[in-house]
Order: C-alpha cells, then structure tokens, then sequence
C-alpha cells in the first residue's frame, strides 16, 4: 500500500493546485479589467455629457475657455471612437472568460497603447484651437493620469509603466515638435516639458507598484481559497470549520501513511423496509434531518464523515489529523449519537433504530483514487472488521459494539461494557471477542 506514497502523486496534486490557482487568478485579473473599462467608459460619459451640457446652457464659457468657435464634435471625434473601443475591449474579454482563456499579451499591451493615445489625441485638437502653451497648460495633460491611476486595476506593473511610458512620451513629443501652422508661442523649454514627462513616467511606475501588490494580495486570498476547497473536496463537506481550520493550519499529509485511527460505522435499520412506503420527499427529509444532528455531533467531538453509505456512514476520528484520544471521542460521540436519535425519534413520525460499531487500529489514509478523481479514504483490515462489527447489531439486537481493542484503550472509563463473548464474524477464521455498550 506504500505505493499510494509516491512523488508522482503528490506532484499530480501540486499541479492540480497550481492550474487551479492560475486560472483563478486569471479571472480575478480579467474582472477588474472589466472594471477598469467601466470605469473609464463611465468617466468619459460623463465628461461628454457635461460638455454638451455646458455647450447648450453657457456657450460663452466654452468659447473664452476654448480660445475660439467650439463645436460638440470636437469632444465627440474623441470619446465617441474611445468609448466603441473599450465597449469592443470589454466584449473580448468576457469572450474570453466565458472560453476560460487568459487575453493573450500581445493585446494587452495594443490596447493600452491605444488607450493612452486618447489624450493625445484631445490635446492635439487643444493645441490647434488654444496654441500650445495654452493647451499644455490647461486639462488635457492631466488626462494621462486617469488612465496611469486606472491602469492599476490591471495589477500589471509592466502594462502600467508602459501607460506612463506612453503617456510620457507622447506628452513630450507633442510638447516639443507638434507646432500648428500660424503658432506664435515661444520656443518649447526642454527641461521643463522632460520634468514632466518623468514625473508622468514615475506615476506610471508606482501604479505598477501598487497594482503588483494588489495581484500578490489577491493571489495569496485565491492559494488560501484553493487550499481550503482542496480540503473540503477531499474531506467531504461535513468536515467542521474547526477541522477545517486546523488543517490549513498544521497542514494534512494527503499521501497514503499508515496511522492507528479509530473507525466508525453508522447505520440505520430497516430503513428500506420503512422508506417504500414513503415518498421520495419524505425519505430524504428524514436522512436529512438526522444526517444533519449526527453529524454536528462528531464535528464537536472532533470525528469527520468520510463518506455516506445510503442510510449510514463511515466517520473517523484520528485522521486526517493525529489523535491520540481517538477511541474515547468515538466512544463519547457514539453514546451522544444514541441518546439524540431517540430524541429525535420521540418527535418524527418514522422511529429508526441505529446500529454503531467503532474498532480501532492501523489503516492506510490518504488520498486514493484514478488520476481524474481522487478522494481522503481508509483502507484495510481495520475498516473491513469495524463494518463486519457494525453488521452483528442486527444479530445480537443491539445498537452499539466495539471490539476488545477500544475496550482496552478506553480502559476504566468503560466500565459499562457488557462483554458478548467470542462471536463468528463473517470473512474471519476465529471468533473475536464483542463487546456492548448502551
């Protein structure tokens, strides 16, 4: 069974992680791409709305501030072909998404290229009407900086030091060469149009700072969400949070080990009998119902269900997590587990009579399975006589067995123990040594 042990397995695993990880991390990258051009598209809106509505009420104020005649076509030739372009962008992307493929990088980076262009785009038509020193000194070098702050969503430091780069390096080519015809102004100064091109260039590094943070805090959530579903899925949902907590703590071995652990077997009698005459519904309902009470009994008692077997389970207690007390958890749990299901029994119309058995010693744990499915089981002789165990309450009449070695590890704490004798036990060659408890 030691073959259950092999780096070839845990090798498997750590890649099943590690692709699960990506593809959520891509995922997240590409949502808050897809805030990011609601953003933007939300912010041109508005600046074209508000233009327009300037233009209709208070014409004046954008003629002084225009230098000139202004038209409504002047801000549309601009956000009207950007705002197409990210709504495209946008569709690419939940394209992609839905394909559960990344954008490939080539993209990316196009498309900041012609983002960032935008700008420079409106400050050409500012120049043309203002003359450059007016132009360069009014709104629309501050333009850069909505997209350099909004590129952080794109938790990317590359893509947004390439915006600055962009933004920087149109800025102070149009600074310095794009001159209309008839302009009067003075000569560019080259020191001062560079100092702002590298402060521009500066701010699109530190958005790249802040958006690498960002991606490293939203990687660290989705390893530590990967982790917890990788427990969860292998354990079954009925694990307890506090196991649950205490395994992303101390970390579980889900390669095959042997360990002594103490198994238990659950099982509802006549329960088939009883469930023909009875709708679906109201079969589930009842499993339901006392599934549920069962189970919140073992999590306090530190027991997990390993798997649901019809109308019974399997639980362990010592495994995945080493347990030293693990028979006298079992034993507790088993009693309380009793005297619930006649609590229980006392209310619901359909009574069910529980059989128990809990034996403990040496299994193979871990996590065994094909390479496509795999799940936290127990293997050998161990389980095979705790379900043989559970399977003599039927003959005996009784509702809880343990074998002779929970009755020694549970010591004198066990004095209520009424020994069976040595009882035949199907698969077996002797008789073993059975004990009740009530």
């Amino acid at each position: 069974m030691a073959g259950f042990l092999s780096k070839k397995d845990t090798s498997s695993r750590d890649t099943s992680v590690s692709a699960d990880f990506h593809h959520a991390l891509m995922r997240e990258v590409m949502t808050t791409e897809l805030l990011r051009i609601k953003v933007l598209i939300g912010i041109a809106a508005c600046f074209g709305a508000t233009t327009s509505v300037i233009y209709f009420t208070m014409p004046e104020v954008l003629v002084r501030v225009w230098h000139g005649s202004f038209k409504p076509s002047y801000i549309y030739s601009v956000i009207v072909p950007f705002i197409l372009f990210e709504l495209w962008v946008h569709g690419a992307i939940m394209r992609h998404m839905k394909q559960n493929r990344d954008l490939p990088i080539v993209r990316r980076y196009v498309g900041a290229l012609i983002e960032t262009s935008m700008p420079t785009i409106a400050l050409a038509l500012h120049i043309d009407s203002m003359g450059p020193v007016a132009a360069l000194g009014w709104v629309a070098p501050l333009v850069y900086f909505i997209f350099i702050i909004a590129s952080t969503l794109r938790l990317d430091f590359w893509l947004s030091t390439f915006t600055g780069f962009v933004a920087a390096s149109q800025l102070f080519w149009m600074a310095m060469y794009y001159r209309p015809d008839g302009t009067t102004d003075p000569a560019p100064d080259l020191f001062y149009h560079a100092a702002r091109s590298v402060v521009i260039l500066v701010s699109g590094i530190l958005a790249g700072t802040v958006g690498m943070q960002l991606r490293r805090q939203f990687g660290a959530s989705i390893l530590a969400a990967t982790a917890r579903d990788r427990i969860t899925n292998l354990f079954g949902q009925h694990v307890s949070p506090q196991v649950v907590e205490r395994l992303m703590a101390e970390g579980a071995s889900t390669s095959s080990d042997v360990r002594r652990v103490a198994v238990m077997f659950v099982d509802f009698r006549s329960f088939t009998s009883g469930a023909r005459t009875r709708s679906p519904q109201e079969v589930v309902d009842r499993l339901d119902g006392a599934f549920a009470i069962l189970v919140d009994i073992l999590d306090r008692h530190g027991g997990i269900v390993n798997k649901f077997l019809g109308d019974g389970f399997l639980a362990l207690f010592g495994a995945p997590l080493p347990n030293e007390d693990a028979p006298h958890q079992a034993v507790a749990a088993a009693r309380e587990m009793l005297v619930a299901n006649e609590r229980l029994n006392a209310t619901s119309g359909w009574p069910l009579r529980m059989g128990i058995a809990v034996h403990v010693g040496e299994v193979v744990a871990g996590n065994i399975g094909s390479p496509r499915r795999k799940e936290y089981t127990v293997i050998g002789d161990t389980v095979n006589f705790a379900a043989r165990l559970e399977a003599l309450n039927k003959e005996l009449g009784s509702q809880f067995l343990i074998s002779s070695a929970v009755r020694e590890a549970l010591g004198d704490d066990c004095k209520d123990a009424v020994s069976r004798g040595e009882i035949p036990v199907r698969g077996y060659e002797h008789p073993v040594p059975v004990w009740q408890l009530g």
